[in-house]
């Protein structure tokens, strides 16, 4: 067949990443931002603290962004920020770990294990929470498309809500990690959708 009547190949659309940032900078900002509440919990100056369950499910998406490579659209290229905020959390991680297991081992070991009462009450309800948003964002995806305008909107919005409920988290636990009265029903309930967003969010992008 000659070059004159060579079928035309269709051009490949454009996959847009949300805000026009390099592919995988939102789940790194994600992962680092899970990881540096767990710093927070570590290195908070008073007792009586520990990390919440809903983190412990929260770190199932921090492995996800480490070990995930999704495939590159033609033309694309990759960006060295992901990869700069994956050193972050590793990095700061180790260096966090290694600093309270060398102030306190006990302290450590205390805080980094989850309440019982917490676990026997909220574990399953975060557990579908976590899947149900896994699978939501699987099948937003699924039925859109990868190229298809809304759902990038959509996936866009849904990043901004994971992102703003985990800064949320941070200035709640400086707010009520030493009170004696912490509205745990809210605190439960804001950890409930943000592990719904966060969990959605990573489906949409894996």
């Amino acid at each position: 067949m000659s070059a004159a009547t060579a079928p035309m190949v269709p051009p490949v659309p454009e996959v847009r990443h949300p805000f026009g940032l390099p592919m995988g900078t939102i789940r790194a900002t994600l992962a680092l931002l899970i990881c540096g509440f767990v710093w927070l919990v570590l290195l908070w100056p008073h007792d009586n603290v520990r990390l919440p369950l809903a983190h412990f499910f929260m770190g199932s998406m921090v492995f996800m962004a480490f070990v995930t490579h999704p495939g590159l659209q033609p033309g694309e290229g990759r960006s060295v920020a992901p990869w700069v905020l994956r050193l972050l959390f590793v990095a700061g991680s180790i260096g966090v770990v290694a600093y309270a297991v060398y102030q306190d081992w006990a302290k450590v070991t205390t805080r980094l294990v989850p309440d019982v009462n917490e676990f026997r009450d909220w574990w399953l309800a975060y557990l579908g929470v976590t899947v149900g948003g896994f699978l939501l964002g699987r099948v937003i995806r699924l039925v859109l498309g990868n190229h298809n305008t809304f759902f990038w909107s959509l996936r866009s919005w849904l990043s901004v809500l994971a992102l703003l409920m985990m800064i949320g988290e941070f200035l709640l636990f400086m707010v009520f990690a030493s009170s004696t009265e912490r509205p745990d029903a809210i605190l439960h309930a804001w950890q409930a959708v943000q592990l719904l967003a966060v969990s959605a969010y990573f489906a949409c992008r894996t």
